[in-house]
């Protein structure tokens, strides 16, 4: 009786604001999607699904719909691919300071807000006219890219920012899963005769199952809400709207043309979205070994 009392002076504050900051913006963002609604309006007819019909009929979305797809699944796989390798460098150092120092440099980029920094690349990094790359690309003979300027670019420029400033979290938990695989593997791994690669693909990779869901889970989740980045880096949707995500659909639909219902509409799509494709990754990556 006593244990049920303390999970439940536990577990009622959660859910309570699992409740409040979760569950009824949900259920509240399908409410309004039913109507016509704005809220500077006294009227807001119903419409039912008239707002989810519209979807498919406008480009607008369905070209914010594939960017959204393209961006989350490049970012996504480069991210775990760079942060898996990191985190094996990092483990082979021996000297506890400069493993600390490479984590603490990685992590650098989280620390700073991504709006900031965003900021920062769009007119020092990636301007056509004094940028660092194009100024990089000069010195050794190249031409300048036009980085936010060209539709063919401005896609590639946001997932190369999104992959620098998102690959620390990842780096010091894989590096923490590479820490506690215990030795007797490799050591076992290296009497057979096995390289580093090898040892890599069959005990390392097969060994962080656990941590791989987790973070590859949490990854897509986070990326695919991203907003900050698109609306400073590629703002109103970049050109021919080659930057324009889910995101700041819903945001350009729901506050600058107060189109409430409609975004509430694109809003519960990419809920959906987020959680099919969550579902099936918890699936894949179903992980039942213990060592």
């Amino acid at each position: 009786m006593r244990n049920n009392r303390f999970v439940a002076i536990v577990l009622v504050p959660a859910l309570c604001l699992l409740t409040l900051f979760i569950v009824i913006p949900i259920c509240g963002s399908f409410f309004f999607s039913l109507f016509d609604y704005n809220p500077l309006r006294s009227s807001n007819p119903f419409l039912g699904f008239d707002n989810y019909r519209r979807l498919f009929k406008e480009e607008i979305y369905l070209i914010s719909l594939r960017n959204t797809l393209v961006f989350v699944l490049t970012t996504v796989a480069i991210n775990i691919a760079i942060t898996l390798v990191l985190a094996q460098l990092i483990s082979c150092i021996e000297r506890k300071w400069i493993r600390n120092l490479f984590l603490a440099s990685i992590f650098l980029a989280c620390v700073a807000p991504i709006a900031n920094s965003a900021v920062v690349w769009s007119r020092s990094i990636y301007a056509s006219r004094g940028g660092l790359i194009n100024m990089a690309l000069a010195a050794l003979g190249g031409e300048p890219i036009n980085w936010i300027g060209s539709p063919a670019m401005v896609m590639p420029a946001l997932i190369i920012f999104t992959t620098w400033a998102d690959i620390g979290y990842n780096t010091i938990l894989f590096t923490a899963g590479v820490d506690g695989i215990p030795k007797d593997f490799y050591e076992a791994a290296e009497i057979d005769g096995a390289g580093p690669v090898l040892c890599f693909f069959k005990i390392t990779l097969p060994l962080l199952g656990r941590i791989f869901a987790f973070v590859s889970i949490m990854t897509l989740i986070s990326h695919f809400q991203m907003f900050a980045q698109f609306e400073i880096i590629a703002r109103n949707g970049g050109p021919s709207r080659a930057g324009q995500v889910l995101t700041t659909y819903i945001y350009y639909s729901g506050f600058r043309a107060k189109d409430m219902g409609y975004a509430s509409a694109i809003s519960v799509t990419l809920f959906m979205i987020i959680l099919t494709v969550t579902l099936v990754q918890r699936r894949l990556n179903r992980v039942d070994w213990e060592y």
